[in-house]
């Protein structure tokens, strides 16, 4: 008897949770993402200098037309020589509050195209899912491509954002490099760091963001960069992270910087990572003339060969015996 009302007990359990997994899908998404038209500061200040961009396309999940809303800060004139970057931010604020490391990004020599996923600012209203936050990531990735052809690009994700950046650089074949910023390994990982991690939450997590497993397969150099005093994201999760990349990379532990101002704190090291990996010339960034003679050694960095921007590895731009030597290269890391 007592066996039959475990059993009973089991099956009642499960039969409410799969009634009530809908709502408990959407409170995950909700806490998630926190999505929010609101920022901090003066946005009229922050964005100044900075283009309204609007994306339209047809949804694949929803099945009606889609629309994000951007914010576009490029240099004038536009060369070849000047790669251009899409920037995904994390969760909470829309991409007004990303501002001032959008600003960091431009100095560092980027042309940057910012977009708010769908239920954050002025993008279309509904509720975010991983899955619909990486449709709008791919969106925004075409829209990039179809305008700027001929210059490098680059993914960019700070926090979350590094999480669907990852899984967009997984997917595509046109990127010259990924960096990502505060990012975790999955949103397990992530839990499993709170106060009650300890408890069996994994099988129950719907939105899953499991980075460690899609950076596998991205084909570009990765650049990934923490701060020792991020207390949001732990910086192992980001290391982990980076010891899981096949590709040629490197990992800048920057020194006091939070999850939320590495950016700024670590500047400098941020120039150097990206003259060593993606060998961008340092006067081409427009704050190079803040930097002081002699280029600084990167703090924390892993030792990697270093390779051009472009073409990728895996390029048919490039021969045979190039792309194996490159692929030997990032095997070997």
């Amino acid at each position: 008897m007592k066996r039959w009302s475990l059993l009973a007990s089991v099956i009642s359990l499960c039969a409410l949770l799969a009634a009530g997994c809908s709502t408990f899908d959407e409170q995950q998404r909700e806490w998630i993402f926190q999505p929010s038209d609101r920022s901090w500061g003066n946005t009229a200040s922050m964005t100044e200098g900075m283009q309204d961009v609007w994306i339209d396309f047809q949804s694949s999940i929803t099945g009606e037309p889609a629309r994000l809303h951007g914010l576009w800060l490029g240099g004038e004139p536009e060369t070849t020589d000047r790669p251009v970057m899409l920037y995904l931010h994390g969760a909470r604020y829309n991409v007004a509050g990303s501002a001032p490391r959008i600003q960091r990004m431009h100095e560092l020599g980027f042309s940057v195209l910012a977009i708010d996923y769908r239920g954050f600012g002025k993008s279309s209203k509904g509720l975010p899912s991983e899955e619909s936050a990486r449709e709008d990531a791919r969106a925004a990735w075409m829209w990039l491509a179809a305008r700027h052809p001929r210059q490098h690009r680059y993914i960019f994700g700070h926090s979350l954002g590094g999480a669907i950046g990852i899984d967009l650089a997984a997917n595509v074949k046109d990127e010259s490099g990924t960096i990502v910023e505060s990012t975790f390994t999955s949103i397990a990982d992530v839990v499993s760091g709170f106060k009650w991690g300890w408890l069996p939450f994994g099988p129950l997590i719907t939105q899953r963001f499991e980075a460690i497993n899609r950076v596998k397969d991205i084909g570009a150099p990765l650049l990934v960069v923490h701060g020792t005093a991020d207390s949001l994201i732990n910086p192992t999760l980001g290391r982990k992270l980076y010891n899981a990349a096949t590709v040629p990379k490197l990992f800048v532990l920057v020194e006091g910087g939070s999850h939320h101002n590495t950016n700024s704190v670590g500047e400098a090291q941020y120039r150097s990572a990206l003259s060593q990996l993606f060998r961008m010339k340092p006067e081409t960034t427009l704050a190079s003339s803040r930097q002081a003679e002699g280029a600084p050694v990167v703090r924390g960095a892993q030792p990697v060969p270093v390779l051009p921007a472009a073409p990728r590895a895996d390029s048919p731009a490039l021969p045979q015996e190039a792309r194996a030597k490159a692929a030997a290269s990032a095997q070997a890391i």
